[in-house]
This record gives structure tokens, sequence and C-alpha cells, in this order.
């Protein structure tokens, strides 16, 4: 059984400003899953809609965000929950921390500049679980840090007394205090250094492989995913384009989108030039008829500028949502 499930999502942004009303469709009839015990990666350039998904799947939907249709059913240990029904209440009590944590872009965004990170520690126990025995509770997250490889004594420090690979270490630790079902990590090694981003990552691997929990890993680099993900899925101006096993994805990628953001990636060896995709993407607000990419589609048809296309089962968990794809099979 999946963990998650969403069903023809579609999240808009609804603003009214000077009497004028405007809906960006951040996400737009979006379906995918998500196993237990996986690591299933979401990738795609700014704007595609990779933030708001997170929003969405981890029930932080806040106006001027709103479900217009669809549905966000996760099946934990204490039974369902839909994220477009439950309340704040359930959220708070039963659901966030203890099922869906989360990594954010950028640790200093979760550490408190002006408390130790044994406080920020103790505000997270206290808040979702409460402590009864102040001795056992740091005995607790001292083990806990160890297992992570963080040394005990990074818990009587301030953030900016930490370097960037540790802050994130410490992020993740806090994330998986409740050993949660579910960890979203939103680009987890923006702005460290490819030294630091492989232990970081790799600590995200030994955890998973420990815990046999699942982990959504957002982020725009291709070669992460690459390295760490097992399934892929690519996102374009608020769509799901394809979907696939890691290595179907890098291998044998059909979506013509998928094959430039893979074509893109450095090459040793290779000293051809990377050739990039003209225009921008849409805007959200008023998006093209048809495919969504069609604009900037190198190899686009007629049918494309008027049709969407359906999302096409290719067989080995691989899909796509291209009217070549069907064209060349049909």
């Amino acid at each position: 059984m999946a963990l998650l499930e969403v069903k023809e999502l579609k999240a808009y942004y609804k603003t009214e400003m000077y009497g004028i009303s405007r809906i960006v469709r951040a996400i737009d009839e979006v379906s995918l899953d998500l196993q237990p015990n996986e690591i299933y990666g979401v990738a795609g350039e700014s704007s595609c809609g990779k933030t708001t998904l997170i929003k969405v799947l981890s029930g932080t939907i806040k106006p001027p965000l709103k479900i217009y249709e669809g549905s966000v059913n996760y099946q934990f240990k204490h039974g369902n929950v839909d994220m477009a029904k439950v309340s704040n209440e359930e959220l708070q009590k039963n659901v966030r921390w203890k099922e869906i944590s989360y990594v954010m872009q950028g640790s200093m965004s979760v550490l408190n500049p002006v408390r130790k990170i044994i406080k920020t520690f103790e505000d997270i126990i206290s808040t979702h679980e409460g402590i009864s025995n102040h001795k056992e509770f740091v005995e607790r997250i001292k083990d806990h840090v160890k297992k992570l490889g963080l040394p005990p004594d990074v818990l009587y420090s301030y953030p900016h007394e930490l370097s960037g690979g540790m802050r994130q270490r410490v992020a993740i630790a806090m994330a998986t205090v409740f050993h949660p079902s579910l960890i979203i990590a939103d680009e987890p090694t923006t702005a460290l250094d490819v030294v630091v981003q492989r232990g970081v990552l790799q600590l995200l691997k030994e955890i998973q492989a420990e815990s046999k929990n699942t982990v959504l890993l957002v982020t725009h680099d291709m070669a992460v995913h690459a390295n760490v993900a097992d399934r892929v899925g690519i996102m374009y101006a608020g769509r799901l384009m394809e979907e696939a096993p890691s290595e179907i994805i890098f291998k044998r990628p059909r979506h013509p989108y998928t094959r430039h953001l893979i074509s893109s990636l450095p090459v040793i060896g290779d000293k051809s030039g990377k050739s990039s995709l003209e225009g921008t993407p849409p805007n959200l607000a008023n998006p093209p008829e048809g495919c969504r990419f069609h604009p900037r589609c190198p190899v686009a048809e007629e049918a494309c500028k008027t049709k969407v296309p359906a999302m096409r089962d290719l067989g080995g968990g691989h899909r796509a949502a291209c009217h070549l794809i069907q064209g060349a099979q049909q």
C-alpha cells in the first residue's frame, strides 16, 4: 500500500487586488504516489511548482493557496489522513514532525540564532511529546545526534558557531528525532560545497536505509537525483511531465523537457557545447493551451498547441505526458 496517493491535484493561488482577481495555477492535475521505504525525487526549474507541491503535501496550506480539486491521502500507522480535509489540531497532534518532517532549504531557516541547539530540540520535543525527565531528554538527544555523526558538544553551540554542513546535519537530526514516515527534503544541499553536499546526501540515504521511511527529495540538481533517488518525477509549469525509476529516466528519457535537463549535465571528457532552451517558463496566471512546454519545445507539433497530453504508462513504472510518445506507440 502506498504511503501517499495524490490524485488529479489542483492547487492554485487566488489573489484579489484593486478589484482584479488573479489565479495562478501552480499545481494543475498532478497525480503521483510515494511508496514506503523509497527516495522519490522531484526535479524541475524554478517556478515549476516544486515549492507549492511541498506546501500541499506537508499540510502548510495558507491563503492565497487553496486546493481546488483532487485528493492528497496518506496511510499512516494511526490511520488515513486527507490533507484537503484534515484539521489544524489533527496536524499538530498526530502528523507534523511525528509522521511528516521537513528539512528546509537553508539550515538557518529552522535554527533560532539566539538559542543554543539543545534549546531548539527542547522546543520541538516539549511541543509534540512533552518532557517529563530533562536528564533522559538530554541523553536521548545526545544519542540521536551521535548516530548521525555529530559530536554531542554541538548541542551547546549557537547556530552561527557551526559550519554550513554542520548546521544542515543538525536540521536533519531535528527532522528525524521522531522517526517520521515521510521526510521532505527541500534543496538540502543548497549553498554547500560539493564535498559537504556528498556528506549530507549520504546521511539522508543512511537514515532512510536504517529507518525504512520515505524521503521526498526536491532539488533542481539532476546529478543529486541520479545518485540518491529511487524514482524521479519531472515537473514543468505546474504539471508532472515524466516519472520513472532513476535508472530508466536517466538512460531512456522520453519527454523532450526531461531530455533537455539530462543533456545539460556536465560529462567528464565532453568538450562539446551545451544548448539551452529558448524562451522562458510560462506565466501560470495565463498558461498556454495544450502542452505547457510546447512554446519552448524543439519538436512540438500542432496537436501540442491545442490538446493537453495525457499521462501514458510506458511500462516498468515509467510514464510520460507527450503527444509524440503517444503517436509513436500508436
